[in-house]
């Protein structure tokens, strides 16, 4: 997306957030429409033919509900769980649609959504008032993450090309920021340009690229902060 460690000019920086605002937008629309869907399918499968019948069984607003299933508003934080319950079908199949609805979720693996988002947010995290709301970026579903404070981002340049191939996507825990030789961090310097790079404490700068390709360590600017630890490298095929 960026240079590695050239900090974009603030023209660049507005013509591609304002690119990637369009992205979450439409990203978060399609999400919230799948949801509606599953809803609407949810509760016929549980036998109510409108969703007033379903309102007035279970004490719900008909309009809220309706809102719900139209697409209007989403559902995911306060209600998705008890429309889970209610209808008896799967959470992570009403949630994400992942398996079928009538899969057990207490026999399926744990999913979590994660907020992938761009190089230039990553950067901003390192500051003091850096962002705190992930709400609106759009999510990858990943299974079995440990307990943490998730982002992921996609992986742009041949840098790290052993290990994450351009276009995965890694999964940062920004809780975890102790660093260990040989280890993955998602670190930023003081302009706010953020890189992914391997741990080497005996190397100047000690965060080094893991490349099948002869790519030049990056030049940091001032201190470098951690962001937080790459735990886990994914491809699509």
């Amino acid at each position: 997306m960026y240079p590695e460690c050239q900090a974009p000019s603030r023209i660049t920086y507005t013509f591609c957030l304002g690119i990637f605002c369009t992205m979450l937008k439409e990203n978060k629309i399609f999400e919230k429409q799948g949801r509606a869907a599953r809803l609407q399918e949810a509760r016929k499968l549980a036998g109510f033919t409108s969703a007033v019948a379903a309102s007035e069984r279970f004490g719900w607003n008909p309009n809220s509900y309706k809102a719900h299933e139209a697409g209007r508003n989403d559902f995911v934080s306060g209600y998705i769980k008890e429309y889970a319950k209610a209808f008896k079908v799967s959470l992570n199949w009403l949630q994400h649609g992942i398996g079928l609805p009538t899969d057990d979720d207490a026999a399926t693996v744990n999913v979590l959504d994660v907020p992938i988002i761009s190089w230039v947010s990553a950067g901003q995290l390192t500051e003091q008032d850096g962002i705190t709301d992930f709400s609106e970026f759009p999510t990858v579903a990943t299974l079995d993450l440990p307990e943490g404070d998730w982002i992921a981002l996609k992986v742009d340049g041949n840098s790290m090309n052993k290990i994450s191939p351009p276009g995965s996507i890694i999964f940062v825990n920004r809780r975890d920021r102790r660093l260990a030789p040989n280890a993955l961090y998602v670190v930023a310097d003081e302009t706010g340009s953020a890189v992914y790079k391997r741990y080497r404490p005996g190397e100047q700068p000690p965060f080094q690229p893991v490349s099948y390709d002869d790519v030049a360590a990056p030049k940091f600017e001032g201190a470098v902060s951690v962001i937080g630890r790459v735990r886990r490298s994914i491809i699509d095929f």
